[in-house]
């Protein structure tokens, strides 16, 4: 088998992945770059506003795509491209949730793939501070110079998945994961004539149903309190996909958040992770808000947690940094 892969990435036009306003493709022949692919898109109707939040990361504005076919026309275009390829992503449970929500919403099928997540490649074969695309990118020597454009991130992607696969000597995505004696991942397919919505999907729909009867309460926060109050730590899910990047992972908390903690500490749960109130030798994922982006972390502007962490990973600690828009991303 050959290392053939198609890289995939995502930008939404607001909180819902079930969003998607472009798309960048990466498609890999042998290890080698052969083809690249960028879709502008409307999001499904009804779920088409842009959050300023989101034009801020991507640079993407409504009247960009207001001339655009929306995802359910663009999508066969796209499956098109892909064709059999296992699928790779940064944060793969993001990339296909945006597949199989948009597609839920728009009330057309949305096919299986086997795919790899290069953030929980990227914990297993580098030592960082940060597996965000730009830190993972530049360890695998293929520096990303404008984050968040679909086109290359994906290609970055690209580079990540043949860098991973050149340490372990593997000819393709599945050998990545035979030689990490880890299956590989599989997310199935969906069918709207006979399966039901995703959590994401009916979550979204709720608050639109709420919007639209005048009840959803504008922009409020929402959480059930402040930042500050911390919370129990919910038990981990232990029936949740293993695939997931924060499955097994023990996560703290730090800095302020769109969402109250203890509601930020449930979302982790569910995705298998076990939350902590405070910085440990146990820690590895530490979830900064405040506005962080992982670029703080060469300037310096951290929370004490944060600094705490960035000791203990000078002594040799594995431990992860997340902004807010990560962790977002991760648990939908």
């Amino acid at each position: 088998m050959a290392l053939d892969f198609t890289a995939i990435d995502f930008e939404t036009a607001n909180g819902f992945r079930g969003s998607p306003c472009s798309v960048g493709l990466t498609k890999v022949r042998g290890g080698v770059i052969v083809e690249e692919g960028y879709w502008l898109m409307r999001p499904p109707e009804g779920h088409d506003h842009f959050d300023s939040r989101n034009i801020t990361i991507h640079g993407i504005t409504p009247d960009d795509v207001a001339a655009a076919p929306r995802f359910r026309d663009v999508f066969p275009e796209v499956d098109a491209f892909i064709g059999a390829d296992p699928l790779v992503a940064h944060n793969a449970a993001f990339d296909l949730g945006v597949i199989r929500s948009a597609a839920e919403v728009s009330g057309i099928p949305a096919p299986a793939y086997d795919y790899a997540c290069t953030v929980v490649l990227s914990r297993k074969n580098y030592s960082l501070p940060s597996y965000s695309l730009p830190f993972v990118a530049e360890a695998a020597g293929v520096p990303l110079r404008n984050h968040h454009d679909a086109t290359e991130d994906a290609r970055a992607c690209a580079g990540i998945m043949v860098d991973i696969a050149g340490k372990h000597g593997a000819e393709s995505v599945r050998g990545v994961f035979e030689s990490m004696k880890l299956a590989m991942p599989h997310a199935g397919a969906w069918n709207p004539a006979t399966d039901g919505l995703s959590k994401a999907t009916r979550s979204a729909l709720e608050k639109l149903a709420e919007m639209k009867a005048g009840t959803a309460g504008g922009t409020a926060r929402r959480g059930g309190g402040s930042w500050s109050t911390e919370g129990p730590n919910p038990e981990p899910n232990l029936h949740a996909d293993i695939a997931h990047p924060l499955f097994g992972q023990t996560v703290v908390f730090t800095g302020d958040l769109g969402l109250g903690r203890p509601e930020a500490k449930l979302r982790a749960a569910a995705h298998g992770a076990r939350c902590a109130s405070s910085v440990t030798l146990k820690t590895t994922v530490l979830v900064v808000g405040s506005g962080f982006t992982a670029s703080d972390l060469r300037s310096g502007r951290l929370t004490s947690k944060a600094k705490r962490v960035l000791d203990l990973q000078r002594r040799g600690q594995g431990i992860e940094v997340l902004s807010e828009g990560e962790f977002m991303q991760m648990v939908g």
